[in-house]
């Protein structure tokens, strides 16, 4: 059987952006999480080495007693036995038990840091990866992945410990009671190696595909359900089962050949098994007729190899599953490696000026959206881009707000080119706002302090009367102490862009890129909001994307944007006079 051909290409159809960790990073950041939890680990192996040690006195105690009962002396020693055996088995318990349950802990711990790490630098991530990637795969792999390499974690690490552990202590316990014996197990070597280096050259990349090829199929279901409205309107219905079908289809095929892999492995392992055993019997029957060995150490080296079954079986099982887990952790620890962007030694801007020179830019490199553009807009200057839809004036402002960098040119605010600036730096400068506002779980004091961490109840109050907020969280329970979000109290969508807006105000960017920021609310609660974003505009350079031409009616200046270039420039009634394309639109709006 082989790999499915056409599923190499769903993380790509996706539209993800974000890697999958090569060896060495992924490597780095095991060793980094192993050194954190160093001394957990250590006591783990202490522990389990004190319990395997216990549960390798049984089959010695019992070729003592058969080495007894062939000398005629077992009455002697049945009592000592039995209370060896006893004492060995409660400290094996004990033991244990201990090690499952510091396992246990260390897995959780171990499991809170991945997230963690996961989070923070998903979070770091530049804002142009994290559009590009889309929500099916940053879903994808704070679920799914998440939640395989939770399995893994929980189960797999301190089973293997264990596993390992105990099979190097048996392993030295069948070599001391009879060599001869021990090199029964070569005959295992053979099938269990060749089989395993069939499986494992194949598996890893088989399960990365088929992590690859969900995660497809979650992005489909996503941006079906988040476009369910748009995907009705045009009758796309159709279009987009089918799409998620041949995704399905793909995923599946994978799924099928990772089962094939394991249908011929198990059994080769299981022969692995069985040929010590024969081995071992016909080569101590053939020493014990010699004499070289006696009873007690056949049936001591007998017992030995069976437990060398059990912690071998666990550690090939769970390698299996690890690489489930181990396609999942890449994935994670994938973040990492999306380079960030960095700051050099650009001075701060000295102004809001935004200046775009011969600006170009394609969301793939064989394709441009933007096309030399250039632009200057002065500090404290309305701008309005208006154009048809398509036209690139989206593309332009994410451009403007520093969420995407320019393939070429220079796009500068006050004379600090935006692309060479941090991100952090970059928001404290420019800043978006859409339609999309977001009330994170915690209290509105929490919500408000994200824009500038440490700011005092005045200022805060102070940025709630400046958007016209201050009335309705006066008349809350707990004023700002008040729980909102999930679980809390839900705000209404205009209290909801207040809070962003009030965030903005506190955060104070020179420039503001505007995206239609009250398209989503009702007219009466855009009237309203429209008045508190007057209040923040005040004194700041603004980019408006206008939508809706009365946004442009009201600016200082117009910018037509159509196939990715500016066709015109200039004030409302300039243009009108000019009876362009911007005359034609005003002609069609005010029909």
């Amino acid at each position: 059987m082989r790999p499915p051909e056409d599923a190499v290409t769903a993380s790509t159809e996706s539209g993800t952006a974000l890697p999958v960790a090569a060896q060495p990073t992924v490597r780095s950041y095991a060793l980094e999480l192993l050194h954190r939890h160093r001394r957990a680990f250590l006591t783990i192996i202490v522990l389990n080495a004190i319990a395997a040690g216990a549960g390798l006195v049984g089959p010695w105690v019992l070729g003592d007693l058969v080495n007894g009962l062939t000398a005629g002396t077992a009455a002697q020693i049945i009592d000592r036995s039995a209370l060896i055996f006893l004492a060995a088995l409660v400290v094996q318990t004990l033991f244990t038990r201990m090690t499952l349950l510091r396992s246990g802990v260390l897995g959780e711990e171990v499991l809170a840091d991945l997230r963690e790490d996961f989070l923070s630098r998903a979070v770091d991530l530049p804002p142009g990866v994290v559009e590009r990637a889309g929500t099916g795969d940053l879903v994808s792999r704070t679920t799914t992945d998440v939640d395989r390499l939770t399995e893994a974690v929980r189960g797999a690490v301190p089973e293997l410990t264990l596993a390992l552990v105990t099979g190097v202590l048996v392993l030295g316990a069948l070599v001391v009671t009879s060599p001869e014996l021990a090199l029964a197990w070569l005959l295992a070597v053979p099938p269990m190696l060749i089989s395993s280096r069939w499986y494992f050259r194949r598996a890893p990349q088989s399960y990365r595909a088929e992590s690859a090829t969900y995660a497809a199929v979650s992005a489909s279901v996503s941006e079906t359900v988040d476009a369910g409205a748009t995907i009705d309107a045009y009758r796309l219905g159709p279009q987009r089962i089918a799409l998620t079908d041949r995704r399905i289809k793909r995923w599946v095929s994978w799924e099928r050949y990772t089962l094939w892999l394991r249908s011929w492995w198990f059994p080769a392992i299981e022969v692995g098994y069985v040929l010590p055993l024969v081995g071992m019997l016909a080569l101590g029957t053939l020493l014990l007729s010699r004499d070289v060995i006696s009873v007690g150490q056949l049936t001591a080296g007998v017992m030995y190899s069976q437990l060398l079954v059990e912690p071998l079986d666990t550690v090939l099982m769970w390698y299996d599953e690890l690489q489930v887990g181990q396609a999942s952790f890449a994935r994670l620890v994938g973040v990492r490696e999306v380079p960030p962007r960095t700051a050099d030694d650009e001075p701060e801007p000295a102004s809001g000026e935004l200046v775009v020179d011969d600006v170009r830019f394609g969301y793939h490199k064989a394709r441009d959206v933007l096309h030399g553009i250039d632009l200057q807009i002065a500090p404290g200057e309305r701008l309005a881009l208006v154009g048809p839809s398509g036209a690139g004036k989206s593309t332009l402002g994410r451009l403007l707000a520093g969420i995407y960098a320019p393939r070429t040119g220079r796009l500068a605010i006050g004379g600090a080119v935006l692309s060479r600036m941090a991100p952090e730096r970059v928001r404290t400068h420019v800043a978006l706002v859409n339609q999309e506002h977001h009330v994170f779980v915690g209290t509105l004091r929490e919500n408000l302090s994200l824009a500038r961490p440490g700011a005092s109840d005045d200022e805060l109050r102070a940025a709630l009367v400046e958007v016209d907020a201050a009335d309705w969280v006066a008349a809350l329970p707990d004023g700002l102490d008040t729980l909102v979000g999930s679980g809390g109290l839900a705000l209404a969508p205009g209290q909801a862009q207040q809070v962003a807006l009030a965030r903005l105000t506190l955060a104070d960017p020179q420039a503001l890129v505007l995206d239609e920021a009250t398209s989503m609310l009702d007219p009466r609660a855009a009237r309203h909001l429209e008045q508190s974003l007057s209040a923040v505009l005040a004194g700041r350079t603004v980019i408006a994307i206008a939508h809706r031409l009365h946004t442009a009616h009201d600016a200082d200046r117009i910018a037509v944007v159509e196939d990715g270039r500016i066709s015109e420039l200039g004030t409302h009634a300039e243009l009108v006079d000019a009876g362009g394309p911007y005359a034609a639109l005003w002609a069609s709006w005010q029909s």
